[in-house]
């Protein structure tokens, strides 16, 4: 697999309408992001998680399609989160959906891992076409 890396400003909304308890720390998020580097384009999230802010754990879901180019090839493509948060120590899923991909990238698959430097948002993208 190829790795390339990079990084992304972030623009939050929060969601609102959702019946669970506000106790429990539950959210619902969009987000779009703006990614440099070898990954160059624009991504849309749709996010819910569960976030205990006094000791740091929580967990979410999300679901993101990310247009643009990566390295020299155009097209979209789709990724699924499901990480979790214990006690300030994060462990990350960000995979590629199997089948997600147009354009040069329709044949992609890999899994991404996002870290938070200074309050800046960097990604390594782990990937291979065939």
């Amino acid at each position: 697999m190829k790795q390339v890396k990079g990084k992304f400003e972030v623009k939050s909304f929060p969601l609102e309408g959702d019946s669970l308890a506000s106790d429990i720390g539950f959210m619902r998020m969009r987000f779009e992001k703006r990614f440099e580097g070898a990954l160059a384009g624009n991504g849309v999230v749709s996010m819910m998680g569960i976030m205990n802010r006094e000791i740091g754990s929580g967990g979410y879901v999300a679901l993101e399609k990310i247009s643009g180019e990566l390295d020299s090839m155009r097209g979209t493509f789709c990724v699924q989160h499901s990480s979790t948060m214990s006690k300030g120590k994060p462990e990350q899923s960000i995979t590629v959906i199997p089948d997600s991909g147009t354009g040069d990238l329709s044949n992609i698959r890999g899994h991404m891992v996002i870290d938070i430097i200074e309050g800046q948002h960097f990604y390594t993208f782990h990937y291979d076409i065939s």
